[in-house]
C-alpha cells in the first residue's frame, strides 16, 4: 500500500495547532515559574524570619539596627546584614529569588542587596530623631528599638524585596539594604503611623510612570529606597511581595494590598 504523504494544508493546520496551544500554555507556564519564584523568595525569608529572632533574643529583645552609626560622622555604618549572617549562614538567603542580586557584605555593597529591611529600625545618635516624629530620609533613631516596645507586631513590617543593582555594581542609585518608610505618602486621615514607604510593582529607581509616584526615577537615592513589588508584576499594583512582620510571621501581598493606609504599620517609629 502507497503512504499517504501530508498535504501543504493539512501541515499549515497542524502548524497553526500547535502555534494556538503554545500561546495558550507558554502564559501558563509563566505564571507558573513567576509563582515558584515567589513561594522560593517567602521560604528565605521565612529564614530570615528566625535568624532574627534568634539575634533578637540574643541581644536583649534589641532588634538589630538597619544602620548602625556612630558619633564621628566619618566613620562607615555597619549595616544589618553584616550582624545578622552568622545566624543565617547562607548568604544565597539575603538574594530575592529571581533577582540578579548579591549579598550586601558591609556598606559599600548595600546597593545590590534584594531583600531591604526597615530604616525605621536604624541607629543614628547624630540624626536626632524621635519616634513619632520621622521626616522624609530618616535613616536613624537615637536609640536602638526594643522589640517590647514596637506596638502591634503582628502588624509591623521589618522585611519586603527591594529593586537592587546588580551583583558587583558601585555606582548605581539602588540601596536595596534598606526600604525608607518615611518617604512614601502621608495617611490621608493624619494618623503617622499609617504612613507608607514608596511602593510599586515597578522599579522605582529606574522606571518612571508608576500611578503613585510620577517623579521616580528623578529622585535621589535617600529619597527613593521603595519596596518593590517584583513578582507577578501587572503595572497596577498586581505584583507580590514577601513581607515580614514584626512577631517573625511572612506573608504574600500585592503592591495594592501594602499601599493601603493602616494595613501594615510602617512607620511603628
Amino acid at each position: 500500500m502507497k503512504n499517504r504523504a501530508f498535504t501543504l494544508i493539512e501541515l499549515l493546520v497542524v502548524i497553526a495547532i500547535i502555534a494556538i496551544l503554545a500561546a495558550i500554555l507558554f502564559p501558563v507556564f509563566a505564571k507558573a515559574k513567576e509563582a515558584a519564584k515567589l513561594s522560593s523568595c517567602l521560604a528565605q525569608m521565612k529564614q530570615l524570619c528566625l535568624s532574627l529572632e534568634i539575634y533578637n533574643t540574643d541581644s536583649d529583645d534589641n532588634l538589630n539596627p538597619a544602620s548602625m552609626r556612630t558619633m564621628n560622622p566619618n566613620d562607615t555604618p555597619t549595616i544589618w546584614t553584616e550582624r545578622l549572617q552568622p545566624y543565617v549562614k547562607n548568604e544565597n538567603v539575603f538574594i530575592a529569588t529571581g533577582s540578579d542580586a548579591g549579598y550586601a557584605t558591609d556598606w559599600g555593597t548595600r546597593r545590590v542587596q534584594s531583600v531591604g529591611y526597615s530604616d525605621a529600625t536604624g541607629f543614628d545618635p547624630l540624626n536626632g530623631a524621635t519616634d513619632g516624629n520621622a521626616v522624609p530620609g530618616t535613616e536613624g533613631f537615637l536609640t536602638v528599638v526594643n522589640a517590647t516596645a514596637i506596638p502591634e507586631p503582628t502588624k509591623v513590617g521589618l522585611f519586603a524585596v527591594t529593586p537592587n543593582g546588580p551583583k558587583g555594581d558601585t555606582t548605581s542609585k539602588h540601596r536595596g539594604y534598606v526600604f525608607n518608610p518615611y518617604n512614601g505618602k502621608n495617611d490621608p486621615g493624619g494618623v503617622y503611623s499609617k504612613g507608607l514607604p514608596k511602593i510599586s510593582d515597578k522599579n522605582l529607581v529606574v522606571d518612571a510612570t508608576d500611578k503613585n509616584y510620577p517623579n521616580s526615577p528623578n529622585l535621589s537615592p535617600g529619597e527613593l529606597k521603595p519596596i518593590w513589588a517584583r513578582y507577578g508584576p501587572d503595572g497596577n499594583g498586581g505584583g507580590r511581595c514577601p513581607v515580614i512582620f514584626g512577631d517573625t510571621h511572612a506573608r504574600v501581598m500585592s503592591a495594592n494590598g501594602m499601599n493601603s493606609f493602616g494595613n501594615v504599620i510602617w512607620r511603628f517609629r
